[in-house]
C-alpha cells in the first residue's frame, strides 16, 4: 500500500498522513493515532530510500556494542532486552535500530569515526563507556546526536543513562555488615570501563561508613567479566592467608565461575562464603543456592534511551522536549540464599 492509498482510505490529505507518520507536532493526537492504527492494520510500509533522499536522513539509529567473548555469549541477556525497549519506541516513528558490533581488536573511536563518515545512521547509542572516552568528545565536537549507556568523565553536557552500580555496592555491603560480615571481598572488572570505578567507589565508601578498614588485597580485578573471570578471581581470594567471608561481584555471570571454584575447593556458596551478584539474569536464576542479586527493567531503560535520543533529533524534539537526559537507574535487591551470616557466627550461636 502506498501513502496515497492510505490517505485515500482515511479521507485525509497525503501531507497530513505523512506528518502523522513522521511524528510531527502539528498533527493532533487523535489524527496521529488514527493514521498509525490504519497503517498497521493495512500493512503500510514507507519507501525509506525515497524518504531519505528527500529529507537527507536515513531514519535509522545505530547502537554500538564492543564484541568480545562476553557479549558473544551473554549479550542476549542484557542488550537484547534493551534493544526491545528502544525498538518499541522507534516503531511508533518508523525508525530502524541498527546494531553496530565493533570487533574486539578494533579501536572503538576509529569505529565511531567510520560510522559517522558513512552517514548511514541519524544518531548513535554507545555503550561500555570508558573512564575517559574519546568517542564522547568526538561526537560532541561533530554535533552528532548520541546517547551513552553509561557515565564517563569525558565531554561536556551530553545524554547518558546508567545503572546504579554505586548504590548496588553500597547496599550489598550494608546487608552483609548487618549479617555480621567484616571481611568482604570485591570482584571487579579488570578493564578501564567506568562502571568498575563507580562500583569500587561505592564499595569503599560503604566499608568506611561501617567502620571497616579498607583492605586492598580483598579487591580483585578479574581478567574477564565472565565465568572464567569469576573462577580465577575467586581462586585468588581463596589463596589469601585470611580470606574474606563474603564477596560482591560486579557481574552476575562471574557468580557462575565463583560458585564452581568454591565447589572445587570443597566449599559451599552461601555456607562457607557469602556471595552477592549484580543483576538477576536468566543464568543467575539457575544457581543453587539462589543468588542474592539485583533487578531492573532493561526494557523500560531501553525505552528511556530511545526517548532521550528522539529528544536530540531535530524531527522529534517537539515530541520529546526537555533538558539533556542524565539518569541513574536504581536497582532493587532480590534476596536469595547465598548471603547468610558467617559460618563462625552461626556455629557460635549454635554452641
Amino acid at each position: 500500500m502506498s501513502i496515497r492509498e492510505l490517505a485515500r482510505h482515511l479521507n485525509i490529505s497525503i501531507g497530513t498522513v505523512s506528518r502523522a507518520l513522521n511524528g510531527r507536532a502539528d498533527v493532533n493526537a487523535e489524527t496521529r493515532e488514527r493514521v498509525l492504527k490504519a497503517a498497521a492494520e493495512l500493512g503500510y510500509a514507507p519507501n525509506q530510500s525515497g524518504r531519505s533522499l528527500r529529507q537527507g536522513t536515513t531514519n535509522a539509529v545505530g547502537f554500538m556494542i564492543e564484541t568480545n567473548r562476553e557479549t558473544s555469549l551473554h549479550g542476549d541477556t542484557f542488550f537484547m532486552s534493551v534493544y526491545d525497549g528502544v525498538q518499541s519506541v522507534f516503531a511508533q516513528h518508523h525508525l530502524d535500530l541498527i546494531i553496530l558490533p565493533c570487533p574486539f581488536d578494533d579501536d572503538p573511536c576509529d569505529y565511531v569515526r567510520r560510522v559517522v563518515s558513512r552517514r548511514f545512521v541519524d544518531g548513535l547509542f554507545i555503550s561500555a563507556t570508558q573512564r575517559h572516552d574519546e568517542r564522547i568528545d568526538y561526537l560532541i565536537e561533530r554535533e552528532i546526536p548520541f546517547v551513552a549507556l553509561g557515565r564517563s568523565l569525558s565531554g561536556g553536557p551530553h545524554s547518558w543513562i546508567d545503572l546504579d552500580f554505586e548504590g548496588v555496592a553500597a547496599e550489598s555491603v550494608r546487608r552483609l555488615v548487618a549479617r555480621g560480615h567484616r571481611r568482604i571481598g570485591l570482584i571487579n572488572t579488570g578493564n578501564d570501563i567506568n562502571l568498575g570505578y563507580v562500583f569500587a567507589d561505592g564499595y569503599r565508601r560503604a566499608m568506611a561508613e561501617a567502620g571497616i578498614p579498607y583492605r586492598p588485597e580483598f579487591v580483585i580485578r578479574a581478567d574477564q567479566t565472565s565465568e572464567e573471570g569469576g573462577y580465577g578471581a575467586t581462586d585468588r581470594l581463596l589463596a589469601l592467608a585470611e580470606r574474606p567471608t563474603a564477596m560482591l561481584l560486579v557481574n552476575e555471570i562471574m557468580a557462575i565461575g565463583a560458585y564452581r571454584r568454591l565447589h572445587d575447593a570443597g566449599l559451599m556458596p552461601g555456607r562457607d562464603m557469602a556471595v552477592i551478584g549484580f543483576r538477576r539474569s536468566p543464568q543467575a536464576r539457575f544457581l543453587s543456592p539462589t543468588l542474592t542479586c539485583f533487578e531492573v527493567s532493561l526494557f523500560d531503560m531501553g525505552r528511556r534511551l530511545a526517548e532521550a535520543m528522539l529528544g536530540l533529533m531535530p524531527a522529534y524534539r517537539d515530541l520529546y522536549p526537555g533538558p539533556v537526559v542524565q539518569e541513574i537507574w536504581p536497582m532493587h535487591l532480590v534476596g536469595g540464599e547465598s548471603d547468610p551470616p558467617p559460618l563462625s557466627l552461626v556455629m557460635g550461636k549454635a554452641g
